[in-house]
């Protein structure tokens, strides 16, 4: 694959040679200095090379591609003077660092707590298959490529792993006399390639490893997006060090770290632990509903993680054990992040963040947000995509499941179970259906690479399609398609078949990295021939991710089937809003008031859409559509779109409300400060400018960008 880099392009290179060698294992050792806004440190890098990842004699022919053409220049190992590591505050963390672009956070697949024996697998750094060839710059020596910006480089060293006590038991020798690179190699291989029962050995000695003192600096250098490292005479991967120390520093203006202020300092509930690794040959994990877990949040918000979000959790938890069976990992910790937090959720493994947001009003959008995030334990976490493009196998999966989920947590009747997730489904028509009008044609595709998906460089390298595009961040086309395309499925199917086959699918696949064919394959393997009706794997490809717009399926169920009772209830009433906001001022005395039904939250949101359709609402209708519903004190979701209509209507009393949404629901609040500027009225400006004012040093960087360009 030939990739030329064009910094000018929003495709996102992913540098990583990961053909080569891949990342087994890392460890952190970092210092925060929160005044100077810098994390400092060291990572230990463990790697495993093999024949499926060596080049051929040729490799050492190319050329390097950097964003200067330049040919790169190393640096010559200095003196370092390095803080040294107090082993009393050793912390092993297992998760994202800079040097992998991991997006969402959502894609490592890297199976820490397994210890799969995939060789499609890479943990950490190496964990994008996928990037640009960067070759051997002209000489013989083997070229490591991390994927890595906006970081400062300090030094990369070997680590002289045979220096660990008992290290020896990884080699044939009962002692170690003579120490070589080979011998070094050799207990890096032993130590990754340990089975699974043995994992807490295994993180013991890279616990250990990590500590271990440098034995030789390595040459390296830097570019806009990876770290390049060699040794003078390592001519293979194989030759290349199997475990090195690389010493590295984040800058306080970098793109992969923002800082924000703690609100009040940090609750800690209560926990207990289970042993890991792979839970799902675990006869006792696969019985485990609820994984322990904990939550995480300013003190200030500690009464409502108390009365919402701690008493979600499980069952939330058992709902998905319920559906898809073991959880994928040991724990869960919770996560409150602060209001400029720019999603309303991710998810990691072990932890998941959940903005601020969720916590207000009623339980159903905490409840709905937390069981997304659940889902992508499964779908994004333990079973990753192999192409980065194809998001909808994260984003889909978690959209269809978190239905599901939120239905059985709340112990629904299958009746009721669906009358709700057709009113959800009825939700995200009408957003899909404005998202394909508001976006351009190239960014509603969900295989965009189409038949070159899954294609890598000899080096392991390629590129994410609009990966660095700012109006990606605010698109949910992966989350609604993917959605429609299983929802579809599993109508197709039958629920109890569809979910019968995802269980299925998760025990063959977890621990993996796969593309769109291999669960479509199977999925079509596993349904009766009565029931495919020409459904095929390329007809897929082409109704549902290659094309953009609406899917012709979708074109033809949506406008076929017929309104849920959750919909009709609401369409009843905004009639009687209707009629409502055409009375004059002065009515007569024996005209009836309306009564009007109490309605759910999503109920609320799609009334509330409805009524944004209607070119004017008086103030009195706006005041009584206010205190009906008790509006400001909905959830985020519903606040969103009362204050899209006060934007709208010009309700200049209620201004407030979009003021305490711009600066308390950041994630969430973008489109407003559009709508506020497109309206040409002085005072909403006003408004966007003053909210923007006290809150763009606070902002979340893409998100402020974006709102400086409306603004100015």
């Amino acid at each position: 694959m030939d990739i030329k880099l064009d910094p000018s392009r929003d495709d996102l290179p992913l540098m990583a040679n990961t053909s080569h060698i891949l990342v087994k294992h890392y460890v952190l050792d970092l210092d925060v200095d929160f005044e100077s806004q810098i994390i400092e440190g060291t990572i230990v890098l463990f790697f495993e090379s093999g024949n499926r990842f060596e080049k051929q004699s040729g490799s050492t022919e190319e050329t390097c591609r950097s964003d200067s053409n330049e040919a790169c220049r190393f640096r010559m190992p200095e003196p370092c003077h390095s803080p040294v590591t107090d082993t009393r505050t050793f912390s092993s963390k297992t998760g994202y660092d800079d040097f992998a672009n991991c997006g969402k956070g959502e894609k490592d697949t890297s199976s820490k707590d397994g210890n799969h024996d995939n060789p499609e697998q890479a943990s950490g750094i190496s964990s994008s298959k996928y990037c640009c060839d960067t070759g051997n710059h002209g000489s013989e020596d083997f070229l490591l490529v991390l994927d890595c910006c906006d970081l400062s480089v300090l030094k990369v060293e070997e680590v002289d792993v045979a220096a660990v006590p008992g290290i020896e038991k990884f080699t044939r020798s009962p002692r170690l006399t003579v120490v070589s690179e080979e011998l070094r190699n050799q207990i890096v291989h032993e130590l990754v390639t340990l089975p699974a029962a043995r994992w807490r050995e295994q993180l013991d000695y890279y616990a250990g490893c990590s500590q271990a003192p440098g034995c030789g600096e390595l040459l390296f250098d830097t570019d806009t997006w990876s770290l390049q490292i060699r040794k003078t005479g390592a001519q293979t991967a194989t030759d290349f060090p199997h475990a090195i120390r690389i010493w590295y520093s984040t800058k306080p203006q970098g793109r992969s770290v923002t800082w924000t202020s703690d609100q009040s300092g940090r609750y800690v509930g209560i926990c207990g632990h289970t042993e890991y690794p792979c839970r799902f040959q675990n006869p006792s994990a696969t019985t485990q509903e609820i994984i322990p877990h904990r939550v995480f949040a300013p003190v200030c918000l500690r009464d409502a993680c108390q009365e919402t979000l701690l008493q979600l959790v499980p069952p939330c938890l058992s709902a998905a054990h319920s559906v898809l069976g073991t959880h994928p990992f040991s724990r869960l910790d919770i996560l409150i992040v602060p209001a400029n937090f720019p999603s309303l959720g991710m998810a990691s493994p072990h932890i998941i963040f959940l903005s601020q947001s969720v916590l207000t009003g009623a339980s159903h959008l905490c409840g709905t947000r937390l069981c997304h995030e659940i889902a992508h334990a499964w779908f994004g976490l333990a079973i990753g995509a192999r192409d980065w493009t194809e998001e909808w196998l994260s984003e889909g999966f978690a959209t269809h499941l978190e239905d599901v989920f939120w239905a059985e947590a709340q112990q629904l009747a299958p009746h009721e179970a669906q009358e709700r997730q057709e009113l959800k489904a009825c939700l995200r028509w009408c957003r899909l259906q404005d998202e394909v009008r508001n976006s351009p044609e190239e960014m509603q595709v969900l295989r965009p690479n189409k038949e070159k998906t899954g294609h890598v460089s000899d080096s392991g390298s390629s590129v994410i399609k609009h990966g660095l595009n700012p109006e990606k961040v605010f698109m949910q086309v992966h989350y609604l398609k993917g959605y429609f395309l299983l929802r579809f499925l599993a109508q197709r199917l039958g629920d109890d078949t569809y979910f019968a086959f995802l269980r299925k699918f998760v025990h063959t696949f977890h621990g993996q990295l796969i593309l769109s064919q291999d669960f479509l394959q199977m999925l079509l393997e596993n349904i009766p021939e009565e029931k495919r009706l020409e459904l095929s794997v390329e007809n897929i490809f082409r109704d549902w991710l290659e094309s953009s717009g609406i899917p012709q399926p979708l074109q033809s169920e949506r406008p076929a089937g017929a309104e849920c009772g959750l919909a009709r209830q609401v369409s009843a009433e905004v009639e009687k809003w209707i009629r409502v906001n055409r009375r004059p001022r002065k009515r007569k005395r024996r005209e009836a008031e309306e009564v009007f039904e109490k309605l759910l939250p999503d109920q609320l949101v799609l009334l509330l859409e409805h009524l944004l359709e209607q070119k004017t609402l008086n103030p009195r209708t706006l005041q009584s559509l206010e205190r009906t519903y008790h509006l400001p004190q909905q959830d985020a979701e519903v606040r969103h779109r009362w204050c899209e209509l006060i934007v709208k209507h010009k309700y200049t009393k209620a201004y407030k409300d979009v003021e305490r949404f711009l600066q308390e629901d950041q994630a969430m609040g973008v489109y407003l400060y559009g709508e506020l500027m497109l309206s040409e009225d002085a005072r909403q400006q006003q408004v966007a400018r003053r909210c923007f004012e006290l809150t763009k040093e606070r902002m979340d960087r893409s998100s402020a960008e974006v709102v400086a360009e409306m603004l100015f």
